[in-house]
């Protein structure tokens, strides 16, 4: 099993977000007998994939690319209004478009997977993501390697700008990144949650970012998650 940062052991609650019935029954199916993983709940389109994943807050959303509902821009517009939540986003996708694989990534999902995956890399992709592991199908990566790839003038001015934030304030801005909560960041530094709160307060006003959400993509782009 999962286990949360005081190394308690528990299940990772997962939603199921596909438009399509038979899917969803099948990766319900799939993951069954994964004792460590319980469905929680399943949304058709974009609009009740919203609403599931407020109400449920699970650790991990399977999400297709392609949805209906919302603004039209499928699974982008449930991880826009879901930015917030610590829950961890997982692509499922018959889609293999490096397009789609951009897109989804930069929207802040953790990882790609194509639906050609078997039951146990599926269950392995899960768990990985819950703690914090970027996943990705074969070939994918690249797609995603190309299109956060870091030229050298890029890297001088990531260090430049991580020269302002303090040692600890760097470790805060890398866990926040991955998407750990302020209570998770305290547990795993052995600090208070009101230190962790002055300290993101601290990072992303010395990065000029507004949000963790600007923040997870200021790291992603950087490669320093």
């Amino acid at each position: 099993m999962a286990e949360d940062p005081a190394g308690t052991p528990h299940t990772l609650r997962v939603v199921i977000v596909d438009d399509h019935p038979m899917v969803r029954s099948g990766v319900r199916a799939e993951l069954a007998p994964h004792s460590d993983i319980e469905i929680v709940g399943e949304a058709a389109d974009v609009d009740e994939a919203i609403t599931v994943i407020h109400h449920h807050a699970p650790d991990v959303v399977l999400l297709d690319v392609h949805l209906p509902g919302g603004r039209g821009g499928g699974g982008l517009d449930v991880l826009a209004a879901c930015a917030e939540l610590p829950t961890r986003f997982l692509a499922l996708s018959v889609s293999d478009a490096s397009e789609d694989v951009v897109a989804i990534i930069r929207g802040g999902a953790r990882g790609y997977v194509t639906k050609a995956i078997s039951p146990s890399e599926l269950a392995d992709a899960i768990r990985r993501v819950a703690t914090g592991d970027a996943v990705f199908s074969p070939r994918l990566a690249g797609f995603v390697l190309d299109a956060f790839g870091t030229a050298a003038t890029d890297v001088a001015t990531t260090d430049d700008e991580l020269d302002r934030l303090s040692a600890r304030e760097q470790e805060v801005m890398r866990l926040i990144a991955r998407g750990y909560t302020y209570r998770e960041v305290a547990g795993q530094l052995f600090i208070s949650i009101k230190t962790v709160e002055t300290h993101v307060s601290a990072v992303l006003r010395k990065l000029q970012l507004s949000s963790r959400h600007e923040l997870t993509r200021w790291a992603a782009t950087r490669r320093i998650i």
